[in-house]
């Protein structure tokens, strides 16, 4: 990746998913063009467009190592959006 091309990462609320805690994450850069869905805490990328397989790799490594935090924030975000129900 350049280091010109500002990437965004966001991510859902905690939600369940074949009976775990699960949380869906997306990687965009150029406007949305490029884009890499993922899931915790499997820490893979499910579905993705104009990333090499070595970014692939190396959002994956991104999301193993900080998969805790991550679970972490959206299980807050969860709470938060619960009480606003």
């Amino acid at each position: 990746m350049k280091k010109s091309e500002e990437l965004t990462f966001t991510y859902s609320a905690a939600f369940m998913k074949n009976g775990k805690k699960s949380v869906s994450v997306r990687f965009e850069r150029d406007g949305g063009k490029d884009f890499a869905d993922g899931l915790l805490p499997d820490c893979i990328i499910e579905k993705q467009e104009g990333f090499s397989e070595e970014e692939i790799e190396q959002l994956e490594v991104y999301l193993m190592e900080n998969a805790d935090d991550i679970l972490k924030k959206a299980k807050e975000m969860s709470k938060i959006t619960n009480i606003l129900k």
